[in-house]
């Protein structure tokens, strides 16, 4: 069965932000757009005079109103609409579940905050089964990208911030596929931290040994990614193995960057709680440019 690409909508602008997004990646994935428009009525915050079948209609005519738009500009494009009734989180996840990633809209805040990311993104992105893409609402007309970037401009890098942990394969291989469907060069980033604290003063005081270690971190990812090259031979692939802490890099690498691909562990028990953990949190909330979550085990 063919998996569509999902988008969450909801009328503002960072949900049409996601819809345009979602319908390029379909494209290049030769795949269906899935829309959908989490609904739950809310009978005591600002209910309607005529009560929850006028604000039914109203929730109707989201993804429709989107769709059109979509059909418009991408002619060639199979797109189908779909109000859900439910929990937005919960019916997010659900249709994550039944496509190849969901994408949903965020909303910047302005100077150094970053962009806000609501109860019902950060839900979906913690809970999610699949990939989850969160794009980024254009701050103003300059900041918006065409519907497709001219032939003669080269794509935009994806970056991707690894561990070597038995659970980066995963993330590895959404990064490459997204390098390959967009001819674009693949920047692999880990951060990495100075042994423990009884050998960070001989590390200090001997440049020599500090070198053999960054030497050594940087040649464990390039043995990690041997494989990967292996398998897609037309990937342009650079490593970049930097001591600090992981977020402020992939920040500093995402300045350029078309897409950003970031892991996020799933609990091996049923009991723990699902969360973000703080490379992802922060990466989520100051990224400029478009942000995949990977759940991995």
């Amino acid at each position: 069965m063919t998996r569509p690409v999902a988008v969450g909508v909801d009328g503002s602008a960072a949900g049409l932000a996601a819809a345009e997004w979602g319908a390029r990646e379909a494209q290049l994935r030769e795949v269906p757009l899935r829309l959908v428009h989490a609904w739950e009525w809310q009978p005591h915050a600002h209910a309607p005079p005529a009560g929850p079948e006028a604000a039914r209609r109203r929730a109707e005519g989201v993804p429709r109103e989107v769709t059109a738009q979509l059909r418009q500009r991408y002619p060639d494009l199979g797109v189908t609409a779909e109000l859900l009734t439910g929990p937005p989180p919960e019916m997010l996840c659900a249709a994550a579940g039944e496509a190849e990633l969901l994408v949903i809209g965020t909303v910047g805040v302005g100077g150094l905050a970053g962009f806000l990311l609501g109860s019902v993104a950060m839900n979906t992105v913690a809970h999610a089964g699949r990939p989850v893409v969160l794009v980024r609402a254009p701050r103003a007309a300059q900041d918006e990208q065409p519907a497709q970037e001219p032939a003669a401009v080269s794509p935009r890098p994806v970056v991707v911030g690894v561990g070597l942990s038995r659970g980066c394969g995963e993330v590895l291989r959404f990064a490459f596929d997204a390098a390959t469907l967009r001819a674009a060069p693949l920047l692999v980033v880990r951060g990495w931290n100075l042994p423990a604290y009884h050998e960070v003063d001989v590390i200090g005081a001997d440049p020599d040994r500090a070198a053999d270690v960054a030497a050594a971190e940087t040649d464990d990812l390039r043995k990690a990614l041997l494989p990967w090259r292996e398998a897609y031979p037309a990937v342009d692939v650079t490593e970049q193995a930097v001591i600090g802490r992981p977020a402020h890099h992939l920040l500093d690498a995402a300045a350029g960057a078309g897409l950003v691909v970031i892991g996020r562990r799933t609990p091996s028990s049923k009991a723990a709680p699902f969360r973000i953990g703080p490379v992802a949190h922060a990466v989520l909330h100051h990224c400029p440019a478009a942000v995949a979550v990977v759940p991995h085990h």
